[in-house]
Protein backbone atom coordinates (compact mmCIF):
# COMPACT_ATOMS: atom_id res chain seq x y z
CA UNK A 1 0.00 0.00 0.00
CA UNK A 2 1.47 3.37 -0.93
CA UNK A 3 1.42 5.38 2.20
CA UNK A 4 0.09 8.64 2.34
CA UNK A 5 1.73 12.52 1.87
CA UNK A 6 0.12 13.35 4.78
CA UNK A 7 1.32 10.48 7.05
CA UNK A 8 4.87 10.92 5.74
CA UNK A 9 5.14 14.84 6.36
CA UNK A 10 4.06 14.43 9.94
CA UNK A 11 7.18 12.17 10.96
CA UNK A 12 9.91 14.18 11.57
CA UNK A 13 11.53 13.81 14.49
CA UNK A 14 12.09 17.36 15.96
CA UNK A 15 9.20 19.90 14.80
CA UNK A 16 11.44 21.48 12.20
CA UNK A 17 12.85 18.66 10.76
CA UNK A 18 12.34 18.16 7.02
CA UNK A 19 11.42 14.46 8.21
CA UNK A 20 10.70 12.46 5.47
CA UNK A 21 10.48 14.99 2.70
CA UNK A 22 13.32 13.73 0.51
CA UNK A 23 11.15 10.72 0.38
CA UNK A 24 8.23 12.49 -0.69
CA UNK A 25 10.37 14.28 -3.33
CA UNK A 26 11.84 11.15 -4.74
CA UNK A 27 8.41 9.88 -4.85
CA UNK A 28 6.47 12.91 -6.57
CA UNK A 29 9.98 12.87 -9.22
CA UNK A 30 9.32 9.13 -10.08
CA UNK A 31 5.28 9.57 -10.16
CA UNK A 32 3.95 13.36 -11.24
CA UNK A 33 0.61 12.03 -10.80
CA UNK A 34 1.28 13.06 -7.35
CA UNK A 35 1.85 16.36 -7.48
CA UNK A 36 -1.65 17.10 -6.21
CA UNK A 37 -1.64 15.23 -3.25
CA UNK A 38 1.40 17.06 -2.16
CA UNK A 39 -0.28 20.10 -3.15
CA UNK A 40 -3.29 19.25 -1.01
CA UNK A 41 -0.87 18.89 1.77
CA UNK A 42 -0.48 22.99 2.09
CA UNK A 43 -3.83 23.06 3.09
CA UNK A 44 -3.13 20.54 5.99
CA UNK A 45 -3.99 21.71 9.65
CA UNK A 46 -0.72 20.63 10.95
CA UNK A 47 1.48 24.22 10.22
CA UNK A 48 4.71 21.68 9.95
CA UNK A 49 3.04 19.02 7.56
CA UNK A 50 2.20 22.42 5.58
CA UNK A 51 6.05 23.57 5.87
CA UNK A 52 6.84 20.10 4.74
CA UNK A 53 5.12 20.39 1.77
CA UNK A 54 5.98 23.71 0.78
CA UNK A 55 9.63 22.73 0.85
CA UNK A 56 9.00 19.63 -1.06
CA UNK A 57 7.14 21.67 -3.86
CA UNK A 58 10.03 24.20 -4.26
CA UNK A 59 12.90 21.65 -4.72
CA UNK A 60 10.27 19.66 -7.09
CA UNK A 61 10.32 22.92 -8.77
CA UNK A 62 14.19 23.51 -9.45
CA UNK A 63 14.33 20.13 -10.63
CA UNK A 64 11.08 20.13 -13.10
CA UNK A 65 9.76 24.39 -13.24
CA UNK A 66 7.08 22.98 -15.73
CA UNK A 67 5.51 20.80 -13.09
CA UNK A 68 4.12 23.78 -11.13
CA UNK A 69 3.34 26.00 -13.90
CA UNK A 70 -0.23 24.52 -13.43
CA UNK A 71 -0.28 25.50 -9.82
CA UNK A 72 0.68 29.08 -9.95
CA UNK A 73 -3.23 30.59 -10.11
CA UNK A 74 -4.05 28.28 -7.11
CA UNK A 75 -0.87 29.21 -5.49
CA UNK A 76 -1.82 32.77 -6.11
CA UNK A 77 -5.55 32.19 -5.23
CA UNK A 78 -5.03 30.11 -2.67
CA UNK A 79 -2.20 30.84 -0.79
CA UNK A 80 -1.29 34.30 -1.25
CA UNK A 81 -2.62 35.53 1.52
CA UNK A 82 -1.10 32.35 4.26
CA UNK A 83 0.43 34.40 7.01
CA UNK A 84 2.83 31.11 7.82
CA UNK A 85 6.54 32.16 6.81
CA UNK A 86 7.57 28.92 5.42
CA UNK A 87 4.89 29.08 2.97
CA UNK A 88 5.48 32.76 1.86
CA UNK A 89 9.14 31.83 1.36
CA UNK A 90 8.84 29.11 -0.54
CA UNK A 91 6.18 30.79 -2.70
CA UNK A 92 8.59 33.69 -2.90
CA UNK A 93 11.39 30.96 -4.28
CA UNK A 94 8.81 29.06 -6.46
CA UNK A 95 7.50 32.98 -8.35
CA UNK A 96 11.61 33.15 -9.13
CA UNK A 97 11.74 29.57 -10.80
CA UNK A 98 8.64 28.97 -12.98
CA UNK A 99 7.84 30.92 -16.48
CA UNK A 100 4.83 33.11 -15.35
CA UNK A 101 2.41 34.57 -17.54
CA UNK A 102 2.28 38.35 -17.73
CA UNK A 103 -0.95 38.35 -15.06
CA UNK A 104 0.71 35.85 -12.76
CA UNK A 105 4.06 38.09 -12.46
CA UNK A 106 2.13 41.05 -11.83
CA UNK A 107 0.18 39.56 -9.65
CA UNK A 108 3.74 37.84 -7.69
CA UNK A 109 5.47 41.58 -7.69
CA UNK A 110 2.85 43.01 -6.19
CA UNK A 111 2.35 40.38 -3.45
CA UNK A 112 6.22 40.45 -2.86
CA UNK A 113 6.02 44.64 -2.54
CA UNK A 114 3.35 43.77 -0.12
CA UNK A 115 5.44 41.34 1.65
CA UNK A 116 8.69 44.05 2.14
CA UNK A 117 6.31 47.08 2.90
CA UNK A 118 6.64 46.75 6.50
CA UNK A 119 10.39 45.40 8.15
CA UNK A 120 8.30 43.15 10.40
CA UNK A 121 8.29 40.80 8.42
CA UNK A 122 9.98 36.76 8.61
CA UNK A 123 13.75 37.24 8.02
CA UNK A 124 13.60 34.15 5.75
CA UNK A 125 10.33 35.41 3.99
CA UNK A 126 12.16 39.16 3.65
CA UNK A 127 15.51 37.66 2.43
CA UNK A 128 13.59 35.52 -0.56
CA UNK A 129 11.02 38.55 -1.25
CA UNK A 130 13.71 40.44 -2.03
CA UNK A 131 15.31 38.03 -4.02
CA UNK A 132 12.79 37.22 -6.29
CA UNK A 133 11.82 40.70 -6.51
CA UNK A 134 15.50 41.49 -7.30
CA UNK A 135 14.88 39.06 -9.98
CA UNK A 136 11.91 40.79 -11.86
CA UNK A 137 13.98 44.23 -11.50
CA UNK A 138 16.69 42.19 -13.37
CA UNK A 139 14.43 40.92 -16.17
CA UNK A 140 13.21 44.03 -16.51
CA UNK A 141 9.86 43.56 -15.32
CA UNK A 142 10.03 45.66 -12.59
CA UNK A 143 11.85 49.09 -11.91
CA UNK A 144 14.73 49.82 -9.72
CA UNK A 145 13.36 53.13 -8.75
CA UNK A 146 10.32 50.70 -7.40
CA UNK A 147 12.48 48.62 -5.78
CA UNK A 148 14.60 50.56 -3.77
CA UNK A 149 12.29 51.87 -1.48
CA UNK A 150 11.28 48.85 -0.56
CA UNK A 151 15.30 47.62 0.07
CA UNK A 152 15.12 50.54 2.04
CA UNK A 153 13.01 49.24 4.19
CA UNK A 154 14.81 46.34 4.83
CA UNK A 155 17.42 48.17 5.66
CA UNK A 156 15.91 48.90 9.09
CA UNK A 157 14.75 44.99 9.83
CA UNK A 158 15.71 43.53 12.72
CA UNK A 159 17.81 40.45 11.08
CA UNK A 160 21.42 41.15 9.82
CA UNK A 161 21.03 38.79 7.37
CA UNK A 162 18.05 40.56 6.19
CA UNK A 163 20.14 44.23 6.29
CA UNK A 164 23.19 42.31 4.46
CA UNK A 165 21.24 40.98 1.59
CA UNK A 166 19.53 44.37 0.84
CA UNK A 167 22.55 46.59 1.25
CA UNK A 168 23.38 43.68 -1.43
CA UNK A 169 20.73 44.13 -3.77
CA UNK A 170 21.07 47.51 -3.77
CA UNK A 171 24.17 47.85 -4.69
CA UNK A 172 23.73 45.15 -7.41
CA UNK A 173 20.73 46.76 -8.91
CA UNK A 174 22.51 50.42 -8.61
CA UNK A 175 25.90 49.40 -10.65
CA UNK A 176 28.10 49.98 -7.90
Amino acid sequence: MTEKFTEMLAVGGHANSLGQVNDVIELVLNDQNRLDELYSCLFNEDAWIRMRAADALEKICRQHPDWLVPYIDKFSNELATSTQPSIRWHLAQIYREVELTTEQKHFAINWLKDLLSTEDVDWIVAANAMDTLAHFTKDGSYPVVDITPLLKIQQKHKSNAVIKRANKLLAELSGD
